[in-house]
């Protein structure tokens, strides 16, 4: 029998009615235990998903301490939603994003990101973190599982309790409760991360460029100590640049093609 859908969070069959919300809350209950005295991390980065994580963690009444890691580059429209929601610690980082660039020699690249590890993946650890994952991200994330270990080895697990939700779903009860969210959304923004993230399309980093003209200013001031940098610990490939703004240039376009010879930074 072809299921029936009374809402985007509940849906019937002959056999039973499975309701999403309630299956959610089922999890973070089932889990709190394994989370130990002092109760679940809960990753918060803004975004759709966490303020839909949040509110659930409330509803089930688990213990739980939510989290922001402050990346330093975050859009400026998302920096002060977060700090508009109490129940929200932002964590700084011990350097800004572009510090981090001058002291690692090099930008992130597609293919050598070490953004994240710094700025995003340090906190939590040790503990059970409650995720907003789910399926329909991207393919990539279709792979996961409900519940995770750290690859790493550093003690964190991670549980993902609307693994399985789809967009509608999300959206569906973020209006029905009335919960605030960022306003890049009603932007047609449909995801948003750190500005000029080089997971991004080239079209989205120049859009950065275009939206945000003070933090492209600032990136191209630290791409030019940058470049000085480089050029003092005569490096081979800094000769495709004549300038930091050409490198800058370089970094938010479509790079692909040079990093085929695998040592273009080092």
């Amino acid at each position: 029998m072809q299921a029936v859908i009374s809402s985007p969070l509940i849906v019937k069959n002959l056999f039973e009615t499975r309701d999403y919300v309630a299956d959610a809350i089922a999890r973070l209950r089932g889990f709190e235990e394994m989370a130990g005295p002092d109760g679940y991390w809960l990753a918060y980065s803004g975004g759709k998903d966490s303020v839909v994580i949040l509110e659930l963690a409330k509803m089930a009444g688990v213990k739980f301490e939510a989290h922001h890691s402050l990346t330093t580059i975050d859009p400026p429209e998302l920096v002060r939603f977060i700090r508009e929601i109490p129940d929200v610690k932002i964590d700084r980082p011990e350097m800004h994003f572009l510090q981090w660039m001058l002291k690692k020699g090099f930008p992130p690249l597609r293919h050598q990101r070490w953004c994240c590890e710094k700025l995003k993946e340090g906190g939590g650890k040790g503990r059970l973190i409650i995720t907003g994952v789910r399926w329909a991200e991207s393919v990539r994330r279709s792979k996961r599982r409900e519940f995770e270990v750290c690859y790493r080895g550093n003690g964190s697990r991670f549980l993902h309790p609307i693994i399985d939700w789809s967009n509608a779903q999300v959206w569906d009860f973020i209006r029905s409760r009335r919960l605030p969210y960022c306003c890049l959304y009603d932007q047609g923004r449909s995801r948003f991360g750190c500005l000029f993230c080089p997971m991004a399309k080239p079209t989205e980093r120049k859009m950065n460029c275009v939206q945000y003209p003070k933090y492209e200013s600032l990136f191209r001031h630290y791409f030019r100590n940058l470049h000085d940098i480089r050029r003092e610990r005569k490096l081979e490939n800094d000769i495709r640049w004549s300038n930091g703004d050409e490198m800058f240039d370089w970094w938010i376009n479509d790079w692909k093609p040079l990093a085929d010879d695998g040592g273009l930074f080092t």
